[in-house]
């Protein structure tokens, strides 16, 4: 169902079939070899397994990847919950819901995603596994309604997805850390009607005191123990730092390498800020808490690089204990201090 739907939602741009359409896999085939290199002069994070691979989709083929990376490591959670749950008479309605408003995102942001590294896709899973994917139709809407230069703005794109890679795949410990906080996440969910309850309640109390409920990250976060928040929280934090990072990259690279960097960034800021419809599903998924985290994982880079250099930074890949909790992203010394970057 959530395949269907995401499918229906997501739709067609016209751009597809069109023939600037023809050359997109071949230019980002270039541009992603150029932005592996550039990534690692900068960074020092040198990808292992082999080069880069760019993979150029359109949206219901980027739905399909991303619903099948899902399936697979919801996997072991939907078992062991679907074993407790397959008598409730409430199933066939849960499973509805859980599929439409899969959906639904999914569909949604098909719509807008640019590019994407997808740590979900097993090692073993084929030609896909390890691939930075492109959304053709979405990068070509840009590229016309801002009239920018698709070989700059290909390459601006790459940069950022590149750096994803190189994170996971220069850093040893880095994919399995993560793929430990999915896991320890879904671990903790149970279906308890109860906690669902508990949730409204705590919706309604915020609502008297006249905040917003979703605020705090959406719904996951509305129905999450405290136990839960915590690994969200550590979740949190470390894609704070990698998109941080990413964005800093992608940034100084793109002002030494790109040209109209800066109105392509006041573009796609724009368009994240946006209101209406998409700015309700943001709200209410999460994803704009995680858009403001991303602006501080940003802010804490930036503050090292003017403070102590960039460099400080490699001390966040010695190891899990080393990377910045959220209270320190927003008080760098708190974290240099504890790292012992400082030098007397």
């Amino acid at each position: 169902m959530a395949e269907r739907l995401a499918r229906r939602v997501a739709g067609h741009d016209p751009l597809e079939e069109s023939y600037l359409a023809a050359s997109l896999q071949v230019d980002f085939d270039a541009v992603t070899a150029r932005a592996e290199q550039l990534v690692g002069e900068f960074t020092g994070l040198v990808s292992s397994g082999g080069p880069a691979r760019a993979l150029v989709l359109d949206r219901q083929a980027w739905v399909d990847a991303n619903i099948s990376s899902f399936r697979n490591t919801l996997e072991p959670f939907t078992r062991r919950v679907g074993e407790r749950m397959a008598q409730s008479p409430f199933a066939p309605a849960g499973r509805a819901v859980a599929g439409a408003e899969m959906g639904v995102l999914m569909g949604f942001l098909a719509q807008r995603v640019l590019g994407q590294y997808d740590l979900l896709v097993p090692d073993e899973g084929g030609a896909d596994a390890d691939a930075v994917y492109y959304v053709g139709p979405n990068i070509l809407v840009l590229e016309k309604r801002y009239g920018f230069r698709p070989g700059d703005f290909r390459l601006w794109i790459a940069l950022h997805e590149v750096t994803h890679r190189a994170q996971f795949r220069a850093v040893p410990w880095m994919k399995g850390y993560f793929l430990s906080l999915v896991d320890a996440t879904l671990g903790l969910i149970e279906p308890d009607p109860k906690r669902l309850v508990r949730a409204l309640e705590r919706a309604a109390e915020a609502a008297r005191r006249g905040r917003n409920p979703l605020d705090d990250g959406g719904i996951v976060a509305l129905f999450a123990t405290d136990e839960q928040k915590a690994v969200i929280d550590q979740v949190q934090a470390l894609m704070s730092l990698l998109e941080g990072h990413g964005n800093v990259v992608m940034d100084r690279l793109g002002k030494q390498h790109v040209t109209g960097v800066e109105r392509m960034s006041a573009a796609l800021k724009a368009r994240r800020q946006s209101g209406g419809i998409g700015g309700q599903i943001r709200k209410l998924t999460g994803i704009e808490m995680k858009m403001r985290q991303y602006e501080i994982g940003e802010q804490f880079i930036t503050h090292l690089e003017d403070t102590v250099g960039i460099e400080a930074l490699d001390a966040a890949w010695r190891g899990p204990d080393c990377l910045p909790t959220m209270a320190e992203l927003e008080a760098p010394e708190q974290w240099l201090e504890r790292v012992g970057t400082l030098t007397g």
